[in-house]
C-alpha cells in the first residue's frame, strides 16, 4: 500500500487532558499502520483556545479549531453555547467532508469536552463511525450523549453507576513524551538542576494552578529547613497566566533551587527527574503519574461540583499509591492541612519508597495500545 489510506479524526481541547491522550493514540496508530505496510492521517479538531494550538504545533501534527463553545447553566455561558453549536457543526461536516473526499472512510474519535460534541453530530449527519475516549472518573454531559451514538466506547477511569455500563475498561493513556527519557540523574540534568538532589515536581497542569502555586512557595518559605535538610530542588510547572518571576523569587528568597516554567512540554524529563509530586488530579496528571511511578499529593480541582478529580485519583488511593488532599484554596489553611503530610514525605525516603511501590503493582499505563488496535481494526 502507499500514501495515505485512511484516516482518524481526533476531537477534543480546551485543556491539555483531551488533547495529549489523543496525541498518545495517534501515536500509537501511526506505528500499527507501519508494521501493517499502511499509512494512517491524524488530524486534530480543536478549541479556538490558544494553548490548543500552541499544544498542537509544538507537537508537529495537523489540526483545525472549531468555533465551539462549552455548554453550562450560566445565562451568559448557555446563550454562547447556543449561539456556536450551529456553526460548530457546520464546520465540523466541512471538514470530515474534505477528509472524506481525499481519504475514503473517515473514524472519529471522541476525546470528550466541548469540541467533541458538535464533531460527533456532524459525524451522526455524515454517517462517520465513532469511537469515544472517556477518561474521567464522572463522565461529563458531553461524554454521556456521545456514548449513546458510538459504536464503541473505552474508559481509562473506573465509571461508577450506570453511565459506564457497556464501556470497555483500559490502563491509563499516556503519550511517550510523558514518560522519563532516562534516569533521574539525566533527566534533572535537562531541567537544569543538580543530578545528585531529591527533585519535587509542582504542576497545576496545562493551566497552572494558582491556589497550588502559593501553597508551595508559601510552604517553602515558612519549612525552608525540611527543604535544605536534605538538599530538595523543584521543578514548577506555574500556568500561563502566573507571575514567573515572583515565583522564583520566592525560592530563591528561601533557598530552594527551582527550575519555574509557564508550560512544561515535554513531561517526560520533569517526571523523571523527582522523587515526589504535588499535582491537581485531572485524567491526565493522574494516568502520567501512574506512568512514571512519581509518588503524589494530589490536590483536586476545588471547584468541580461532582469532584471527578477526586474519582480519578481513587483508584490510586486505595493501593497506598497517592495522598489526595482537599484544596481549601487558602494558602494559610492549605499550609497547616496538607503541609505536614507534604514536610513528611520530603522527610521520610521511606514513605516514599513504599508509595512508589505501590504504583509499580498498578501495571503499565499502556492503554493508547489497546485503544489503537481497536480503531485500527475499524478499518479492516
Amino acid at each position: 500500500m502507499t500514501g495515505v489510506d485512511r484516516c482518524v479524526l481526533f476531537a477534543g481541547g480546551g485543556t491539555g487532558g483531551h488533547l495529549y491522550p489523543g496525541l498518545a493514540i495517534a501515536e500509537q496508530l501511526g506505528e500499527i499502520s507501519a508494521a501493517r505496510g499502511a499509512s494512517c492521517r491524524a488530524v486534530f479538531a480543536c478549541s479556538r483556545r490558544p494553548l490548543d494550538a500552541e499544544i498542537l504545533r509544538a507537537e508537529r501534527v495537523e489540526f483545525r479549531a472549531i468555533p465551539a463553545e462549552p455548554f453550562g447553566l450560566s445565562p451568559r455561558t448557555l446563550v454562547r453555547f447556543v449561539r456556536t453549536w450551529g456553526g460548530a457543526v457546520r464546520a465540523s461536516r466541512t471538514l470530515l467532508r474534505e477528509l472524506r473526499d481525499k481519504h475514503g472512510d473517515v473514524v472519529v474519535v471522541a476525546m470528550g469536552g466541548f469540541v467533541a460534541a458538535p464533531m460527533v453530530q456532524a459525524a451522526r449527519v455524515e454517517r462517520c463511525p465513532v469511537t469515544l475516549v472517556n477518561l474521567d472518573a464522572t463522565p461529563g454531559k458531553a461524554n454521556r450523549w456521545i456514548a449513546r451514538h458510538a459504536r464503541q466506547v473505552f474508559t481509562a477511569a473506573e465509571v461508577a453507576g450506570d453511565s459506564g455500563e457497556g464501556w470497555i475498561k483500559v490502563p491509563p493513556i499516556v503519550r511517550r513524551d510523558a514518560l522519563p527519557p532516562g534516569d533521574a540523574s539525566a533527566c534533572r540534568t535537562m531541567m537544569g538542576l543538580k543530578p545528585d538532589r531529591p527533585t519535587l515536581l509542582v504542576t497545576g497542569a496545562s493551566q497552572g494552578a494558582q491556589s497550588i502555586n502559593d501553597f508551595v512557595t508559601t510552604l517553602a518559605a515558612e519549612s525552608s529547613d525540611v527543604f535544605a535538610a536534605s538538599g530538595w530542588q523543584v521543578i514548577h510547572q506555574a500556568g500561563g497566566k502566573a507571575d514567573l518571576k515572583m515565583i522564583e523569587k520566592r525560592y530563591a528568597d528561601a533557598g530552594v533551587p527551582a527550575t519555574v516554567r509557564a508550560f512544561l512540554s515535554p513531561m517526560g524529563p520533569a517526571w523523571g527527574a523527582v522523587d515526589l509530586a504535588i499535582s491537581r488530579a485531572g485524567a491526565g496528571s493522574v494516568a502520567e503519574a501512574w506512568a512514571s511511578g512519581v509518588p503524589t499529593v494530589f490536590m483536586p480541582y476545588p471547584y468541580h461540583r461532582d469532584q471527578h478529580q477526586r474519582l480519578n485519583a481513587l483508584p490510586l488511593q486505595a493501593r497506598g499509591a497517592c495522598v489526595i488532599a482537599t484544596d481549601a484554596i487558602d494558602v494559610a489553611q492549605n499550609v497547616r492541612t496538607i503541609g505536614p503530610t507534604v514536610l513528611g514525605l520530603l522527610a521520610s525516603a521511606r514513605d516514599r519508597e513504599i508509595m512508589r511501590a505501590a504504583l509499580r503493582g498498578l501495571g503499565p499505563a499502556d492503554g493508547a495500545a489497546h485503544v489503537a488496535r481497536a480503531i485500527a481494526g475499524a478499518f479492516a
